[in-house]
């Protein structure tokens, strides 16, 4: 028997967890037509087979038709449910781990012209600032309605093999009567706390009615909305007590904020740059004041911080959900004693921000999760050992160099720097950032383990990577910035990269003209802003910065408004002139219409990479394959086998921005699905 106090089982109700670590309830927007159909179930049963204690599926299960889902949730108010829950359910039972649902009504945190196209409801005619739909307030009617769904959604739980429920109540219909803030009717539903939480009490009476005593039911809320006349934390505890005393309740699942709008959310659901489990005291001062089971999760993303949870006495499971979309056997690797193996949670937030968005849950730097149907967690050993050569030691380079060593091939990699890192180096400059570079010291970690030969200040030429006789070479050399991209003036100026790099100082009146609209615009802002400068972002699109994404975008904002930096959106810059030191921007729109000459002493250009592609050029007339990848076979999962040119010595492939602009995730794709197969 272990002491690791993450490894002591626990009893909830009749339910025996074997160890303390969960999966809280989130929605990867997997589902096909509303249902977890395979690709839902391959994603938990792998998290199941990696031994965590809980999977808890669905968050925000739609439980009615005026319900509608913002982004691919489950609509557990169809029959038509029960037999794909009962598929997933075995497939993770299977594996000794308990599975449960949440259920909800999203109330105003929808919109309305989704699914059926019916009104939003809402204890008030508030509109929710994320979602924007102005929702009708309530009737009696529908509160009855909404019941009822409810207690048929519970009962289909069940039926579909379900060890428990959760209630999502913060920013959701439930949460909406609680709070002041949005609860503007009279007795019996609004006014008094006692009113204000009858709905919640009334759809608690009528589930136990259909699911009985023993059925485990949860709450997932806040404790303390931290807003102006919303939900105290002294209101907040009351409620706590008040559900427990109910004797409906089995479990508490609290959080400190509220979601209504994208730093609110961001508050709650903390990214990286921002503190780690920083709602961990107050779920266990309500431990403490109820005694009830509780569970917790909100940037708690390593097990040092998970273990320190559940020892202090703070929570009884804690919840690892975003670190298990990026590593699925965390507690295999835990009771193997390979804790030091496990792919580190970077707080990237690129699952989150996806759903969000209206995409599907992705890790940053696990291209397996979210695709364990053609994907695999755990690499297979080739049938015959090659020689592959990477060039460039970035997170495409260093995952394919990982995937080829887990393959069993020799594997030597070539880096024209000193050290890896690829562009992930110059994004974690930024402190806020500083977290990526978990993706790089890993992936260094497991090809060390695997025998990975690096070659380091080595600026590739064709006859050095013929030398080393390779079977396959890839090239995932990346990109230099492109700021060729005005009508005249290129010369006049500079790329992010040269302000984040700190290769150039910035000038005191910037403009920042941003044309790729990613990370790399608004970390060249805050450090231009942060020195002092007068700051202008200008984009041609309609909003700034779109691959940012909304809880990425949140500290930038922050910080970049505290310190007076403008936003300009639509407008295009055209040419730079220069008179003296002074530059002059010829601006127009896409619109039309417009011509302007603002005057600047410093213009940045964000426009994406161009390859570095060079290297792979001279290698192509002496590969098999001549550079050719069948996307056909790429996509199948199968080893590739073009052959254009029999008297070639090696195959030949490019991956990530070496190909094109796009983003860490994709060279990680790249790299793991070509090399899988190698």
């Amino acid at each position: 028997m272990s002491n690791d106090p993450l490894l002591q089982p626990y009893q909830l109700k009749h339910l025996t967890l074997k160890n303390r670590i969960i999966m809280t309830s989130h929605e990867p927007a997997y589902p096909e037509d509303g249902m977890p159909k395979g690709r839902y179930l391959a994603y938990h049963a792998e998290r199941a087979k990696g031994g965590v204690a809980m999977t808890m599926t669905a968050g925000s299960a739609a439980v009615s038709k005026d319900s509608p889902p913002v982004f691919n949730n489950l609509l557990v108010y169809k029959d038509e449910v029960v037999p794909y829950l009962k598929d997933l359910t075995d497939a993770v039972h299977e594996h000794d781990t308990a599975i449960m649902i949440q259920l909800t009504h999203l109330g105003r945190r929808t919109r309305w012209d989704k699914a059926h196209w019916l009104p939003v409801v809402s204890p008030s005619h508030q509109r929710e600032a994320a979602h924007r739909a102005f929702p009708k307030q309530l009737e009696d009617w529908d509160i009855e309605r909404i019941i009822k769904d409810y207690a048929d959604a519970a009962e289909r739980m069940k039926a579909g093999g379900m060890d428990g429920i959760e209630l999502q109540a913060y920013g959701h219909l439930m949460d909406q009567f609680w709070s002041p803030l949005t609860n503007t009717l009279e007795g019996p539903y609004g006014g008094s706390l006692d009113n204000r939480l009858q709905f919640t009490f009334d759809v608690l009476t009528e589930m136990r009615k259909r699911v009985g005593p023993e059925f485990i039911i949860g709450m997932r809320y806040t404790g303390d909305e931290m807003l102006a006349n919303g939900i105290s934390p002294e209101e907040g505890f009351e409620i706590s007590r008040r559900l427990k005393a109910s004797g409906m309740v089995d479990f508490l699942n609290v959080v400190r904020g509220h979601i209504d709008t994208d730093p609110g959310l961001t508050d709650v659901i903390p990214i990286q740059g921002m503190a780690n489990n920083p709602h961990l005291d107050f779920a266990g001062e309500i431990r403490a004041a109820t005694g009830m089971p509780v569970l917790h999760a909100a940037k708690i993303p390593d097990v040092a911080t998970a273990r320190y949870a559940v020892s202090s006495g703070k929570v009884d499971l804690v919840g690892m959900t975003r670190a298990h979309l990026t590593d699925p056997h965390i507690v295999k690797k835990i009771i193997e004693k390979r804790e030091e193996q496990i792919r580190p949670c970077v707080g990237a937030n690129y699952c989150l921000d996806r759903i969000y968005q209206g995409g599907e849950a992705l890790c940053i730097h696990n291209a397996a999760s979210g695709r364990e149907q053609t994907m695999p967690h755990i690499i297979s050993k080739a049938d015959t050992q090659k020689k592959v050569v990477v060039i460039g030691a970035g997170p495409g380079g260093l995952e394919a160099a990982r995937v080829a060593g887990e393959r069993g091939h020799q594997v030597v990699v070539l880096e024209a720097s000193s050290k890896a890192g690829g562009q992930v180096l110059l994004t974690a400059q930024s402190e806020r950032r500083r977290e990526m570079m978990s993706i790089i010291d890993w992936r260094m970690a497991e090809c060390e383990r695997l025998g990975v030969t690096f070659k380091f200040n080595i600026w590739a030429e064709a006859e050095e990577v013929e030398a080393e006789n390779p079977d396959v070479v890839i090239v995932a050399t990346g990109g230099l910035p492109d700021t060729e991209v005005l009508a005249h003036g290129n010369d006049h100026v500079i790329s992010t990269w040269d302000i984040i790099s700190g290769s150039v100082k910035p000038g005191k009146n910037v403009l920042i003209f941003d044309d790729a609209g990613d990370h790399a615009g608004l970390q060249a802002a805050e450090i231009i802003a942060k020195s002092g400068a007068k700051v202008e972002i200008m984009t041609p699109d309609r909003a700034f910065a779109p691959e940012v994404m909304a809880m990425n975008l949140v500290p930038y904002m922050r910080t970049l408004q505290a310190l007076d930096t403008r936003f300009t959106v639509t407008y295009r810059l055209h040419a730079v002139d220069k008179e003296g030191t002074t530059l002059k921007a010829h601006i127009g729109s896409d619109y039309g219409g417009v011509s302007q000459i603002k005057e600047y002493d410093q213009i940045i250009v964000n426009h994406g990479v161009i390859p570095l592609d060079d290297i792979y050029f001279e290698l192509k007339p002496n590969s098999t394959n001549l550079g050719e990848m069948s996307h056909d076979q790429l996509i199948a999962g199968v080893a590739q086998d073009v052959l254009r040119n029999p008297d070639g010595r090696y195959q030949l492939f490019r991956i990530g921005d070496a190909v094109a602009t796009r983003n860490t995730h994709a060279a990680i794709y790249d790299a793991l699905r070509l090399v899988k197969d190698l």
